[in-house]
């Protein structure tokens, strides 16, 4: 179906000359990588359900992306845990996932509350900035679990500079709250908002902390035109795809002088 293609600048050493790749090229080779991630993506998506559980999957596809291209750069463990947090949805709705995708399965799916300058019922304003009481959007690793004012809580770590980067000294952690439960909804209408941490309720928080504890992908998703990531980046997706061992998403290299 596809002419052959080169994926980088080789030598032959029989012909004593090097390939070259040219604009055109690189062009379909990227179009191409960004097709095989899309279908091993949206695949996954079919496969867990994903619809039925309420998550878009514009929303899955970004945070399966940057998933792969952190595990490409050994930032993760090998649990194959992705949590995924969607602030486009009312925080009335349950708008956090916890996946397995080594097992394609949903281990939780949940309340979780934003920071109180966010925003009312919905999150429409985030901040990388200390004291800003807001969320803050984009990809996170997991660190460990401390005890602290909220009791089991767990560290994250922000990894898109401009974004997230000060989550640690902001103390963003997860932890639980009795602010993020549905009987609180039933109460006052929404979730209570928490200083920009990502709080969940009560009974369910210390099972999602250990289950995502300890190099595990977080990713909060928003609809903020200014955000970017390194992250999201086809080819560092599929190379982490190709070191999980999946099925060979990309055709084998062909080159020809």
């Amino acid at each position: 179906m596809f002419a052959p293609l080169i994926l980088s600048p080789i030598a032959s050493q029989a012909a004593g000359k090097f390939v070259t790749v040219d604009k055109k090229s690189k062009g379909r080779i990227g179009t191409l990588k960004i097709m095989r991630f899309e279908q091993v993506s949206f695949d996954l998506y079919n496969q867990m359900n994903l619809h039925d559980a309420d998550l878009r999957y514009e929303v899955f596809n970004k945070a399966l992306m940057g998933y792969y291209s952190l595990k490409h750069e050994g930032k993760l463990s090998d649990k194959g845990i992705l949590t995924i947090v969607d602030f486009t949805k009312s925080s009335n709705e349950k708008r956090l996932w916890v996946v397995d995708l080594d097992n394609k399965t949903v281990l939780y799916n949940t309340y979780v509350a934003h920071g109180r300058n966010s925003g009312e019922v919905m999150a429409e304003n985030f901040s990388n900035e200390h004291k800003s009481n807001m969320s803050s959007i984009g990809f996170y690793v997991t660190e460990g679990i401390y005890y602290g004012k909220h009791g089991k809580s767990l560290k994250l770590n922000g990894v898109d500079e401009n974004f997230n980067t000060n989550a640690l000294d902001r103390c963003i952690v997860m932890h639980g709250a009795e602010y993020a439960t549905e009987d609180f909804i039933e109460e006052y209408g929404r979730l209570g908002r928490s200083l920009g941490c990502p709080a969940l309720p009560m009974g369910e928080h210390e099972g999602i902390i250990d289950t995502v504890k300890e190099n595990t992908a977080l990713y909060i998703h928003a609809s903020n035109d200014a955000y970017t990531s390194q992250y999201l980046d086809h080819a560092n997706a599929m190379a982490g795809l190709i070191e999980e061992g999946q099925p060979n998403p990309l055709p084998p290299p062909v080159a020809s002088i």
